[in-house]
C-alpha cells in the first residue's frame, strides 16, 4: 500500500474532517487560491451570489498536505467526494506537491473546472470585494467567510497577497456601510 495525500488550501486546512497521521505545510504549483466559486447556497444566493475559494490555472498555492493512514484512503476519498463534488464545480486531480521539508509526493487536490457554471473568472481584488460584501447564504455572510479564512491562513503562517488584499478592501466597505 502507498501513501495517500490530500492537499488542503482553504477551510480543509484547518478543519479537514478525517484523521492523518502526517500534516505538512506544502506548496502546489501551477494553481493559485482564488475566491473564484460562485456559492448560491452557502454563502450567497443565485440573485447575490457570493464567492468562495478554488483552485485557479497559474502561480502557486501553499497550503497543507495530510498523509493518511493507506487503510483508510478509501474512506478518505469518499468523504472528501461527498464534501468537495457536491455540485461538481471542482476537479479530483492528483497532482505533485513540494512538502516544506523538501520531499515530493503525489496528493489529492480539488481544481475549479473553469466550464462550470460557477466559475466566476478571474476577479481583480475590488470587484471580488465587492461581491463578498453584499452576499449572505445559508451558513452567514460571506465577508465572514473570507476574513475568518485569513484569520486561519495568518495563525498558520501562510501570506496570501491577494486573498489580503480582498479582505482589506472587504473590511473598507463594512467600515462605509451606513449603520442600521
Amino acid at each position: 500500500m502507498t501513501d495517500f495525500w490530500v492537499f488542503g488550501y482553504g477551510s480543509l486546512m484547518w478543519n479537514p474532517g478525517f484523521e492523518a497521521v502526517e500534516q505538512v505545510h506544502a506548496h502546489l504549483y501551477g494553481y493559485r487560491r482564488s475566491l473564484c466559486v460562485r456559492s448560491w447556497h452557502h454563502r450567497g444566493t443565485k440573485e447575490k451570489p457570493g464567492l468562495v475559494l478554488g483552485l485557479d490555472r497559474g502561480g502557486s498555492c501553499r497550503g497543507i498536505a495530510f498523509r493518511t493512514r493507506p487503510e483508510d484512503a478509501d474512506r478518505v476519498l469518499a468523504y472528501l467526494r461527498e464534501r468537495e463534488l457536491v455540485t461538481m464545480v471542482y476537479l479530483e486531480r492528483r497532482l505533485p506537491v513540494r512538502l516544506a521539508d523538501g520531499r515530493r509526493v503525489e496528493a489529492l487536490v480539488y481544481v475549479i473546472d473553469r466550464a462550470h457554471v460557477q466559475y466566476a473568472g478571474s476577479l481583480d481584488t475590488q470587484h471580488a470585494a465587492e461581491a463578498v460584501h453584499q452576499a449572505r447564504g445559508v451558513s452567514g455572510p460571506n465577508d465572514e467567510y473570507v476574513l475568518n479564512t485569513l484569520s486561519h491562513l495568518n495563525e498558520m503562517g501562510i501570506l496570501d497577497h491577494w486573498l489580503e488584499d480582498v479582505g482589506a478592501r472587504v473590511r473598507a466597505l463594512q467600515s462605509a456601510a451606513p449603520s442600521s
